[in-house]
């Protein structure tokens, strides 16, 4: 029986189920592994505290999430490809208000992203820090 996400456990079983879809997924598994190569510990902790702060509204996140995103070479392919594996990574594990929320929220930010990027490209600008 699945249920919300409720605490830090709840939030580390889905960052770490997500990417590992992520990391095997022929379409986008290569540019994340490329770009985070070993560093991939330092990129889960990252994405719990990121996680943490948006859903449990426990404030251990600081930083700009956009920033590290802004030169990647994507499309919305590969953002349709996200969604699409991180909302199959939820119906996995979770129901529940939280769920629905992570569902969402991880759903505006790929069109956020996407929106942002394919400005940076289009206008040849550099991201503000």
């Amino acid at each position: 029986m699945h249920k919300d996400i409720l605490n830090v456990d709840d939030i580390k079983l889905m960052v770490d189920s997500f990417y590992e879809k992520i990391r095997q997924d022929d379409l986008i598994g290569h540019i994340f592994n490329q770009i985070i190569g070993d560093r991939w510990p330092d990129h889960l902790e990252k994405m719990y505290r990121f996680w943490q702060t948006i859903l449990l509204e426990d404030h251990t996140y600081f930083g700009s999430p956009f920033l590290p995103h802004a030169h990647l070479p994507v499309e919305r392919e590969h953002f349709d490809r996200w969604v699409s594996l991180f909302n199959a990574n939820m119906d996995d594990l979770f129901v529940g208000p939280k769920a629905d929320e992570a569902r969402w929220r991880a759903e505006k930010m790929a069109a956020m992203f996407l929106v942002k990027i394919r400005y940076i490209k289009n206008e040849g600008l550099k991201p503000l820090v």
